[in-house]
């Protein structure tokens, strides 16, 4: 299976950037570079520690931006990546987007029906 890159725009501050970005289910939130975030005056709002994919544990800020893919747009959870961290489209993003990854294809796509949670009804 090959890498998936989708088109996005990133809004805050009434400016706005376009980046391809590699989509990456396995991280729940997407990280844009420190750089990118201060041109659209996105300021951190916390500070989290995450594991990245090869194992390095780093401390990273976060906050909000609103992102737009295939015409539809969502606030999402952003990390400041910088040094040698990727720059991608998390779950967090994808979800709140109502899209999904077609492997096959290697393209993203919008979700036919967003999957409702089915509550358990106590018996009587």
């Amino acid at each position: 299976m090959g890498e998936t890159y989708v088109e996005v725009k990133l809004r805050a501050n009434e400016k706005e950037v376009v980046k391809k970005l590699l989509v990456d289910t396995g991280s729940i939130f997407s990280w844009i570079r420190t750089e990118t975030l201060q041109k659209l005056e996105v300021k951190p709002t916390d500070k989290l520690r995450f594991e990245t994919i090869e194992g390095r544990r780093v401390i990273r800020e976060i906050s909000m931006l609103e992102v737009e893919c295939l015409g539809r747009r969502a606030p999402t959870v952003i990390v400041f990546a910088k040094g040698r961290d990727s720059e991608v489209l998390g779950l967090h993003a994808l979800e709140g987007l109502a899209l999904e990854v077609d492997p096959v294809r290697g393209k993203v796509r919008k979700v036919r029906a967003i999957r409702a949670f089915k509550g358990i009804r106590e018996a009587v």
